[in-house]
């Protein structure tokens, strides 16, 4: 009978226990999610847009050969030697300015010759026209044959082509003497002579350069998805000048940098076949002459658009594991990674291919410290990307302050010691 009074004891001293146990691992369990609970940090506040489709313009530059399009190389067209230079090299010269003298007088002796041979077959056409003319009355009177009729018409025709020809060979004289004295054919900053004075010219050789500068041309290739954007765009609102145009350069001796501004004024119609590009041309104005063609350049395009893309500041997309993404917000508010396909930079903003739908609500600020799952309070975006790197910028600024502070206090105690110790020594 005790045995089992002591059995019963027992066994109920196990089950209580095992019920306290049970008791305090749930009074644990309860603690623990509770201290999780009061660990979880707030929700941070973050610039949050929402995803819609927008038209964004576009700055542009492009490698480009600076040129002047209306440069012109002047060529002798007749032999002789070269009797004068009316010009000093490195000058401006205008339209129609005589610039070198090659022979003139020779070739002028031979137009004088030529008008001589002229006046002579003209002479020679009015005596065989009037001869003509006598031997057809005596034709109708029977006083003379046919055959002399007719050989006096046949001697009327060759009169006349002898005034013809002599009518050329002048022309032709008139033509050389012309090209004894080569003129400037347009206005611009002429190069050094190539041939001194005295020395022959052959027809042919090349005499000096002439390179106006005032407009200036750059000739540059933009990628065929460029080129295809740019057409659409003017096929839908604008014309070809209305894409303005920048042309920078550095400034020279430590001076200020240069530009010239000016328009696009062709796009081309053919993809090369060779670099997948399309040509394109813009006219800028010199009026100074101070920036001169041969350099290599970078022109920036205005104007140029983006019609109904999704975009987001540049700064909201981040690196994950499957590429460039952003982080959008759930129903809860929680950050999800998203996987972008990224296009064209405009300005501050990135324009997404893919990866976005109409709706999404983008965290468009400061990603650091968002992981997937982050409890986002979403505060409005203001619509300005740069507004977003600006306020990006000064907290980082803010941020680093105390620690060069510190650094810098670091730097004044160990001074101090240092010195301390050079004391006592």
């Amino acid at each position: 009978m005790k045995k089992m009074v002591y059995g019963v004891r027992s066994a109920l001293m196990v089950v209580g226990a095992s019920a306290l146990l049970v008791a305090c691992g749930q009074e644990e369990q309860a603690e623990q999610a509770e201290g999780q609970q009061q660990q979880e940090a707030p929700p941070m506040p973050v610039e949050v847009m929402e995803a819609a489709r927008q038209d964004l313009p576009l700055d542009k530059s492009y490698a480009s050969l600076l040129r002047s399009d209306d440069e012109v190389t002047l060529v002798a067209r007749v032999t002789g030697y070269l009797q004068e230079r009316h010009f000093e090299p490195g000058e401006f010269v205008e339209q129609d300015q005589l610039l070198y003298s090659i022979e003139p007088d020779v070739y002028r002796a031979t137009v004088n010759q030529r008008e001589a041979d002229l006046q002579s077959a003209r002479a020679e056409f009015s005596r065989a026209q009037r001869d003509a003319e006598r031997f057809e009355r005596l034709l109708n009177q029977n006083s003379v044959s046919r055959q002399d009729y007719d050989q006096a018409r046949a001697d009327l025709g060759v009169a006349r082509a002898n005034v013809a020809q002599a009518e050329a060979a002048l022309e032709s004289a008139q033509i050389d003497l012309n090209y004894a004295e080569v003129t400037a054919p347009v206005a611009g900053m002429i190069s050094l002579s190539e041939i001194n004075v005295g020395n022959l010219v052959q027809s042919g050789s090349e005499l000096a350069t002439i390179t106006p500068l005032d407009p200036l041309e750059v000739r540059f290739q933009m990628p065929q998805d460029d080129a295809f954007a740019l057409r659409r765009q003017l096929h839908a609102e604008e014309s070809v000048e209305d894409i303005r145009a920048t042309l920078a350069l550095p400034g020279r001796d430590g001076g200020d940098d240069q530009s010239l501004e000016g328009r696009l004024d062709y796009l081309g119609s053919r993809v090369s076949d060779r670099t997948s590009t399309v040509q394109a041309s813009a006219t800028f104005d010199n009026p100074d002459g101070d920036i001169l063609p041969g350099q290599f350049v970078r022109v920036s395009l205005e104007g140029l658009k983006r019609y109904g893309v999704y975009a987001v500041p540049e700064i909201a997309v981040t690196q994950g594991l499957m590429g460039p993404q952003v982080f959008v917000l759930d129903d809860e508010n929680r950050a999800r990674s998203r996987t972008v396909t990224l296009g064209e930079m405009a300005g501050p903003w990135q324009i997404l291919r893919d990866g976005l739908e109409e709706g999404d609500r983008v965290v468009v600020g400061d990603p650091t410290g968002i992981e997937p799952g982050t409890a986002i309070d979403p505060q409005p975006f203001s619509g300005s990307a740069e507004e977003v790197i600006e306020n990006l910028d000064e907290a980082q600024a803010e941020a680093a302050e105390p620690a060069r502070q510190g650094q810098g206090n670091q730097a004044g105690g160990e001074q101090e010691g240092g010195e301390e110790g050079d004391a006592s020594q």
